[in-house]
């Protein structure tokens, strides 16, 4: 049984924004689609039930699945449950003050294996969270961020076998925080351009090598703080 939920608001809208999208979809949909795109400022993708004030994630549940997801404009926001086996993503944000905040299978219901997820963000003071496999070990991830601007906070969380993350930074004042864990080695090249920089990067694999690339130009004060350890001695920056 399929279930889905979309409601699209585009005046008088429950949090003052522009355009709203709520989203529920359950019981474990296979080759689901979703294509949205929004134009304008103040628009909000999130869950069904939300609640004047409070904004929900949106669910969307399915062992494969496919997302196209477009917000022009500035003041936007994304919040998300994805609960999949295989997924391709493709979100990209354009403007400024944005938030973007996205977990993958949090309770380990279908495993998140074979997962490929590209972010794209232009525009200035935006700030985005991603977690991929929150609770339990997933199978292959390749993620690729392509951040343009200035003030961006990204905080990514990633436990997986083998995980591949690219991350291109252009922009001044950014801050990136990376956690990789899972058995098998992962990989992370941060491709980084600006000024005030810092870096926190933490690579965990228990069973195997981890991988790790840093290039930095930029000027005035920076901090980079890269562990890599098989989970043993605890080491924090």
């Amino acid at each position: 049984m399929k279930k889905l939920l979309l409601i699209l608001f585009l005046s008088a809208p429950l949090y003052a924004a522009d355009n709203e999208i709520f989203i529920d979809q359950s019981s474990g949909a296979s080759n689901s689609n979703f294509d949205l795109e929004q134009l304008g400022s103040g628009n909000i993708i999130g869950g069904s039930d939300a609640t004047a004030g409070s904004m929900t994630a949106l669910d969307l549940d399915g062992t494969v699945m496919n997302l196209d997801i477009n917000q022009i404009g500035n003041t936007n926001k994304f919040l998300g449950d994805i609960w999949a086996d295989n997924y391709t993503g493709f979100f990209e944000f354009d403007g400024d003050t944005n938030t973007f905040n996205m977990q993958t299978d949090p309770s380990n219901t279908y495993g998140a294996d074979g997962s490929n997820v590209n972010v794209d963000v232009t525009g200035s003071t935006n700030t985005f969270t991603l977690n991929h496999a929150t609770t339990a070990l997933a199978g292959t991830l390749d993620l690729d961020w392509i951040v343009s601007g200035d003030s961006n906070t990204i905080t990514a969380g990633v436990n997986v076998d083998g995980a591949t993350n690219y991350m291109n930074l252009d922009g001044n004042d950014n801050t990136v925080t990376y956690a990789g864990t899972g058995n098998a080695g992962g990989y992370f090249w941060l491709d980084h351009d600006g000024s005030n920089r810092t870096f926190n990067i933490t690579q965990a694999s228990t069973q195997d090598n981890d991988w790790l690339k840093v290039t930095s130009v930029g000027t005035t004060a920076s901090t980079v703080c890269i562990i890599q350890n098989d989970q043993g001695t605890s080491t924090s920056c």
